[in-house]
């Protein structure tokens, strides 16, 4: 049971952009610059989407947990956790607060001009469209066969994934989440017959093989459905921009505010579970 939990909220987890590296650089950074940056990376419609995405693994939380499955005070639970607005402020908090010193104007220019644009409305058009159960898993078999027949486009996809680490960040960012999830669920006093908070917790980590296997095959999809519409030089110039120092500062601070509310939703959600777990075994 855990176990599907645990790799539906890495599916909730993911996303595209970000390196692990260190932030560095002189203060170049203009009042108000890192808010445009947060807009025309399109995060408050990415927000968006993952409020749909967060209701969505709340059931299955419920259908998984719960003896009564979903109920409208576990509804009410799951819409003030994902509030939107709340989500979007602490996200653009944190974003801002990552690109203090940094020179931000290369990458307004980029996402600012037609191409970045047309980045940025790929990818939010393809994760809303992956909400679809039947796009997902359309998606991700095309990747399959792209990946079979080593195709240009997906040795495209391919250099950028390496070229930004971000499996291993988000398979990091889950394996934060899951415990964050599990270490709440536990500290709130929810137990299973037979099972103690320490095999609860190496469960977790006994993911990270499974995690990342799901997460490959999750960006792939994303990634190639995404950037679909793109042509492969436009593909090729986002990897360029994406290894200046510019565009790691960025993709840095995207990480910072994802593994910041990521980490906060999952010890929300396993709060909240926990309490209703015991109020309905009373």
């Amino acid at each position: 049971m855990l176990r599907r939990l645990f790799l539906s909220l890495v599916a909730v987890l993911s996303f595209a952009g970000g390196l692990a590296g260190p932030l560095v650089g002189p203060s170049y950074a203009q009042d108000g610059d890192a808010d445009a940056l947060f807009d025309l990376v399109g995060m408050p419609q990415i927000v968006a989407v993952m409020r749909d995405e967060g209701l969505d693994y709340g059931k299955t939380i419920a259908q998984d947990m719960f003896p009564a499955g979903m109920t409208p005070r576990w509804a009410a639970h799951l819409d003030r956790i994902y509030d939107a607005d709340r989500l979007v402020a602490q996200m653009r908090s944190a974003f801002v607060t990552a690109l203090e010193g940094q020179d931000l104007a290369p990458a307004l220019a980029f996402y600012g001009a037609p191409l970045g644009q047309r980045i940025v409305a790929g990818e939010v058009a393809a994760r809303r469209a992956m909400l679809d159960p039947a796009m997902d898993a359309a998606s991700k078999e095309f990747a399959a066969e792209q990946a079979l027949a080593d195709t240009p486009r997906y040795q495209l996809i391919s250099d950028f994934i390496a070229a930004n680490d971000l499996i291993e960040a988000n398979v990091v960012g889950g394996l934060n989440a899951n415990f964050a999830f599990v270490d709440a669920l536990v500290s709130g006093g929810a137990t299973l017959p037979g099972v103690s908070a320490d095999d609860l917790l190496a469960d977790v980590w006994a993911q990270e093989d499974q995690i990342r296997r799901s997460t490959t095959e999750w960006l792939s999809a994303f990634l190639l459905l995404a950037y679909a519409p793109l042509q492969d030089q436009e593909i090729a110039e986002l990897t360029a921009f994406s290894q200046t120092q510019e565009g790691r500062a960025m993709t840095q601070a995207l990480f910072i505010a994802f593994d910041q509310i990521f980490v906060q939703l999952s010890r929300e959600l396993g709060s909240a579970a926990s309490g209703f777990i015991i109020s309905q075994d009373l």
